[in-house]
């Protein structure tokens, strides 16, 4: 009896993230947004016409995009960027990310992993699924820290974890405003990178999630061996 309880509270639950799934995906189409996608300078005009309240369909948007991957938050706070300036797009994004990230991961975990299935593809799950659980934290700290990993869909899965939510709010929390921090700075003109330096960053990041992905567990020995070993008594 419990087990059909079980069953039945996921399956409603199930219903109803496609349920808000979809009337996001309507909304984000009726007004317009989807065909601004994939320019800033548009999305900005597109944002503006809802002054007074532009900061809260920002957030929104924000918020929106962490629960529909496809939305490309980075994009977003390039705009966003644009149109408030650098601190106050960072600032906005990174709530509205950090509080998505962690309503997406309640909600994986709520529904469980048959449900939670239908909304990632088997190649995302061989490609990520065993990492994430031989080094979990290690991964989900670099794969939050870099900005071509799908951060959101790793929320997902990271749901299915064992993880305790404090230890993966404070992963998102460590991880994943500092790339949304790059991409305001960028739309409110306080940097400006070309192309060759991108390149150079992404590089230099890559190598870097590489060596701290196969060596993690053993520095992470090291420092904590390091840590635990008693100090000498002054005579």
């Amino acid at each position: 009896m419990n087990g059909n309880h079980r069953q039945l509270k996921r399956t409603a639950a199930f219903a109803a993230v496609l349920l808000l799934f979809l009337f996001l995906c309507w909304g984000l189409w009726a007004t317009g947004f989807l065909e601004v996608i994939h320019s800033p300078e548009e999305m900005q005009e597109y944002i503006q016409r809802f002054a007074p309240y532009s900061h809260a369909v920002f957030f929104l948007l924000q918020l929106i995009s962490v629960i529909v991957a496809p939305i490309p938050s980075n994009l977003t706070t390039v705009a966003g960027g644009l149109l408030f300036g650098a601190g106050v797009s960072f600032l906005i994004t990174a709530f509205a990310v950090i509080l998505g990230s962690a309503i997406v991961f309640l909600l994986s975990r709520s529904i469980g992993q048959p449900f939670t299935q239908r909304f990632i593809s088997g190649r995302s799950w061989e490609r990520y699924g065993e990492v994430i659980r031989k080094k979990r934290d290690v991964f989900l700290f670099l794969a939050f820290l870099f900005p071509f990993f799908p951060d959101d869909l790793l929320c997902i899965m990271a749901g299915l974890t064992d993880i305790s939510f404090r230890r993966f709010l404070i992963l998102v929390i460590l991880g994943r405003p500092w790339g949304l921090l790059a991409a305001a700075a960028v739309g409110g003109s306080v940097v400006s990178i070309p192309w060759w330096g991108m390149a150079l960053i992404g590089v230099g990041g890559l190598l870097f999630f590489l060596v701290v992905l196969r060596y993690g567990d053993r520095l992470e020995e090291q420092i904590i061996g390091h840590l635990s070993e008693p100090k000498p008594r002054k005579t």
